[in-house]
């Protein structure tokens, strides 16, 4: 238990650092950033693992600095036709943390605040305590009331649909969970090698750390996404 709570502690207190750094997206040109976008379920052990695990890599050796990074909790849900409620793969829980990780994504279109929210809220879910998500904020020092007032208003439902609609038109459709795709293109099974595939696409002449360690490969089998354009 205590070395639980360590580790906790110390991945909050990773992420309130990160929170106090310049953002990281402020050195480069938007013509020139790769898209990474991850398409998840928030109570999915395979997405929590991968966003705790592999995806947090991301900030390290400023490869953000070269990513716009989109989280899209959708996954599998679907929208009831009868009444036009959403039903999520792992119930009503899901779609309410779905809305709130939605919510923070739109309303503070701050890659670090709602990444690090997310990650909190993912490492509760691996530890089987994703009720406690409120502490999230707490313990980041983030507030709650802009969040709260999105999901509860109906805008955060508005956000689902428009991430439904995006994630049914993938194409390929997505397969499992997670589905991670860069610059339109899907990665499919080697969704981990995410890196590499970034590299792979930036065009800039400053290349960050990170793809200095993963010199670009040959990772032309992807198939390209089409680019979903929501009515």
């Amino acid at each position: 238990m205590a070395s639980t709570k360590l580790v906790l502690s110390f991945i909050i207190t990773f992420f309130f650092i990160f929170l106090l750094l310049p953002s990281h997206a402020a050195s480069h040109s938007d013509s020139q950033m790769v898209n990474l976008s991850v398409y998840y379920e928030a109570l999915s052990p395979s997405c929590a693992t991968f966003i705790l695990q592999n995806l947090a890599r991301i900030f390290d050796d400023d490869l953000i600095t070269i990513t716009n990074l989109r989280m899209v909790p959708w996954g599998n849900a679907r929208v009831n036709k009868t009444d036009s409620t959403t039903i999520c793969q792992n119930g009503r829980d899901e779609c309410f943390l779905h809305k709130i990780q939605a919510c923070a994504i739109n309303v503070w279109n701050d890659v670090d605040k709602y990444y690090a929210l997310i990650h909190c809220i993912e490492f509760l879910v691996i530890e089987g305590r994703h009720s406690d998500w409120q502490s999230c904020f707490n313990s980041l020092g983030l507030s709650e009331k802009t969040i709260l007032e999105c999901s509860n208003n109906g805008t955060g439902a508005k956000i689902q649909v428009f991430y439904g609609y995006e994630t049914a038109h993938l194409d390929p459709p997505h397969m499992f969970l997670p589905w991670v795709v860069v610059n339109n293109k899907s990665l499919g099974k080697d969704y981990r090698n995410f890196t590499t595939y970034i590299c792979n696409e930036y065009k800039g002449k400053v290349q960050p750390d990170a793809c200095k360690l993963h010199p670009p490969d040959n990772v032309s089998s992807i198939k390209e996404q089409n680019p979903v354009h929501p009515v």
